[in-house]
């Protein structure tokens, strides 16, 4: 079984995906990524941007590993799975922006309650309001999609243009889900991952 690498969004605590995590087979290795600087983590001055997460992750990737994502650790994971491609074996990506122009989707703009709840995460978080564009034609690896149909940061609507621009995807919706789905509703996508994972 490949590792299960778990990358968090701009909430940026490596708890995040516990929930998820642990009704996974417990033999499975996982590593739960924090970002340094975002959301409640200790700021290292060397993380100056999305780029600086990317090689974050990509220095833990040395054999073929399977990506996890939520949010804008979706944009990480995408980006990794577009620059190593043998080294991503599966990707799941839950309401990520994935690279795409999220403007398009009439999102809400979540920068003004994050600063809120997250005065002191680093400045360039919140400096733009959305990820560069990517070209996510070119991820062959299997990918899971998972949305839920109440989410005003990132809609379900994102998700169905994902699933038709990503040539191996499919996607689950979760009814009722939000932006923190993972954690409110980790019974039904725990499931659905385990199986998007364990498949050959």
């Amino acid at each position: 079984m490949a590792k299960v690498f778990f990358l968090p969004g701009t909430g940026a605590s490596p708890d995040f995906w516990k929930p998820v995590g642990t009704r996974l087979p417990a033999d499975w290795p996982k590593t739960y990524f924090g970002w340094p600087g975002l959301g409640s983590q200790p700021h290292d001055p060397s993380i100056k941007g999305y780029d600086d997460l990317v090689a974050l992750v990509e220095a833990r990737m040395t054999e073929p590993v399977d990506l996890v994502a939520q949010s804008m650790g979706g944009f990480i994971a995408a980006r990794l799975a577009l620059e190593h491609p043998r080294l991503v074996r599966r990707l799941v990506l839950t309401v990520t922006s994935g690279g795409v122009d999220m403007a398009a989707f009439g999102t809400s703009d979540w920068r003004p309650e994050y600063r809120q709840l997250h005065p002191n995460a680093a400045a360039w978080v919140t400096a733009s309001t959305s990820v560069p564009p990517l070209p996510v034609e070119r991820i062959a690896v299997p990918t899971l999609l998972l949305w839920g149909d109440a989410d005003p940061i990132s809609p379900l609507a994102v998700g169905q243009h994902l699933a038709q621009r990503v040539p191996n995807a499919r996607l689950h919706v979760v009814k009722g889900g939000g932006h923190d789905l993972a954690r409110t509703h980790a019974d039904e996508v725990a499931p659905l991952i385990e199986r998007h994972l364990a498949e050959d």
